[in-house]
């Protein structure tokens, strides 16, 4: 296994998310298009110049949705890569941007750790990572552009299960332990040589289970090269007894799902196709993007979604203003959300969204 392909997380507000992740951190937002089981949901990603694999953030912005709160059996952090010479722009240009951050250093690398507007931990960890592939219109200069992935961090009850599936499954190697103000911090290692490299593991025996909400990672999905790999892995983990899902067709890249003891969830996702295959790289997160079975609901769709500005463009997607209710149009589809997770399904009960599959609820603040 190669490292790390993306983390996907849940949001709220989506023009914040964007404003954040674009003008803040300086990541291109790559594609525009919408949650395959829910076309009135955005998915956003974000990424470098064509969103190569181990750069890729992306998210499902819910607006109104309530909190999560983190805890065990999750993903609550992901740290980017940052030249070691930015250590001072980067703490200048979160104060500007009136974001507080806690330094620390994480086996022998500084780090700055702070919230995104929804609560969702990002770390930069400055360690003169691989070069990505620039972002001509980024608001930072080159020298302190993020470098893809560094990381990311879970919590769980035991770090043996997870070392089990990433180095005894997956070909991950254990580089070693250090501590933690939450518990002993077990960093793996992915088998490439590019970006995203790295799995933190912090052991809190005992404690809390995270709830879902906004803020909150869904998954984290690992890097495989091809379809052949992947269905080697279908197989393997399958007989070890993980009970992956059937592969997954999400249009830019191919994907497996399943959980491991402590309840992490992680996705083995392909490098193609990639974000190029249905929109020319000058103009990746320019259009809304939907695949060939909801362009007769193009029409639809688009006066569902919220409006968006991207900056890189000045261009507006969506026309729903936020200030009206999502219920006082017609609904897309069934009036469940359903995520593009085949293992997760958010259902409306009353004024709260479940997440079934955890037995979770989401609540909405309006």
């Amino acid at each position: 296994m190669q490292g790390l392909h993306h983390v996907t997380v849940m949001a709220s507000d989506p023009q914040r998310n964007v404003d954040f992740y674009t003008q803040v951190l300086g990541q291109r937002l790559v594609k525009v298009t919408v949650n395959f089981d829910d076309p009135g949901t955005y998915h956003f990603y974000y990424g470098d110049l064509t969103g190569q694999p181990g750069t890729i953030m992306t998210h499902f912005p819910w607006p109104g949705a309530a909190r999560g709160v983190r805890g065990n059996g999750e993903v609550v952090a992901t740290a980017y890569s940052a030249p070691e010479d930015s250590y001072v722009s980067w703490q200048q240009r979160l104060r500007k941007h009136g974001l507080s951050a806690q330094e620390s250093t994480r086996f022998g690398e500084r780090t700055l750790t702070f919230e995104d507007p929804d609560g969702t931990w990002v770390d930069i960890i400055f360690d003169n990572g691989q070069e990505v592939q620039p972002w001509p219109a980024s608001p930072l200069p080159q020298s302190d552009a993020l470098r893809g992935f560094h990381s990311v961090t879970a919590w769980v009850d035991e770090t043996a299960a997870v070392r089990e599936l990433l180095v005894g499954q997956l070909g991950f190697q254990e580089v070693g332990t250090e501590p933690d103000p939450q518990g002993p911090r077990t960093r793996f290692r992915g088998s490439g040589d590019g970006v995203g490299l790295y799995v933190d593991v912090v052991e809190r025996a005992g404690q809390p289970r995270g709830r879902f909400g906004a803020g909150s990672v869904h998954h984290v999905a690992l890097r495989t090269r091809n379809d052949a790999e992947q269905e080697a892995y279908l197989e393997s983990l399958s007989a070890a007894g993980f009970q992956p899902t059937p592969v997954q067709d999400r249009q830019y890249f191919h994907s497996i799902y399943f959980r491991e003891p402590n309840g992490v969830l992680f996705e083995i996702a392909t490098d193609a196709p990639g974000f190029p295959a249905d929109e020319a790289v000058e103009e990746l997160g320019r259009h809304l993007k939907l695949p060939a079975w909801f362009e007769p609901q193009r029409a639809q769709i688009e006066a569902h979604v919220p409006r968006i500005v991207n900056h890189e463009y000045g261009v507006t997607i969506g026309f729903r203003d936020l200030g009206v209710s999502a219920d006082a149009g017609a609904p897309i589809g069934e009036t469940a959300l359903r995520c593009t997770w085949p293992v997760v399904r958010l259902q409306r009960r009353g004024s709260r969204w479940c997440c079934c599959m955890a037995g979770e609820e989401v609540p909405r603040t309006s």
